[in-house]
Parts: structure tokens; C-alpha cells; sequence
């Protein structure tokens, strides 16, 4: 069992291990929709899908996950996946100790819950 593993049992987070390296979190009842954490070692990726980018207003979009990137985000950033906007947050593995994992997590859960209406003018 990885410390990943051990760390989502220990905070009572309902996930499914995809792989032995990867596990999806789908806990609406803890704010963690669709995070993916996946250890690539020495690395450890959490990451969350939030949308398409459909937006004909597409560098407004760039622009405001920019700015939140620079004022709202605690752990992590937006980014781009192809065509798709994730959240992503990386931690060393060796390192990691669970409060920094679950700081993490809560730092996406929170983006994601906080900034949906803002994005949402962006949406399809």
C-alpha cells in the first residue's frame, strides 16, 4: 500500500485505485468531484478536469484563470490539457506527510466549488 492509499483511507476519502500508481477520487460529499492523484515517482500529480474550452471569448478565459492562478490559488494552478482547463498540483513523494497532501486536495476541492460561477460565463 502506498502512502497515497494509506493517506485516502486515513482522511475516510472515497476513491478507486485504478492502477497501483493511480487512484480517482469522486467524493461529492468532501468537495473532491473527479481528482485524479497519480504517483509518478519521485512525483506525486493531483489533478481535476474543469471544463472544455468552448468560450469564443477564449483570451478573456486565459486571462481570468491567470489572475486566479495569481490571487485565489493556495496549492496548485490552472492549466491546459489539449482542450481541456485542469487544476493540477504536484508533491514529492518522499516528502509528502499527510497534512500536505490533504492541503492539497482541500486547495482544489475549494477551487473548484469557489471559482465554478466565475468560469461559468465561459462555459459552452
Amino acid at each position: 500500500m502506498t502512502k497515497i492509499e494509506s493517506y485516502l483511507m486515513d482522511l475516510d476519502i472515497s476513491y478507486q485505485e485504478v492502477s497501483p500508481s493511480a487512484f480517482y477520487i469522486d467524493d461529492n460529499a468532501k468537495g473532491l468531484p473527479g481528482i485524479t492523484v497519480t504517483l509518478d515517482e519521485p512525483i506525486v500529480v493531483v489533478r481535476a478536469k474543469v471544463m472544455d474550452i468552448h468560450s469564443a471569448r477564449r483570451n478573456d478565459l486565459f486571462e481570468k484563470l491567470l489572475r486566479l492562478n495569481g490571487t485565489d490559488m493556495v496549492h496548485g494552478a490552472y492549466g491546459l490539457d489539449g482542450d481541456d482547463i485542469v487544476l493540477i498540483d504536484t508533491l514529492e513523494y518522499d516528502t509528502m506527510d499527510k497534512p500536505e497532501f490533504e492541503a492539497a486536495l482541500d486547495s482544489i476541492g475549494l477551487a473548484l466549488s469557489r471559482h465554478y460561477d466565475v468560469l461559468g460565463a465561459f462555459r459552452g
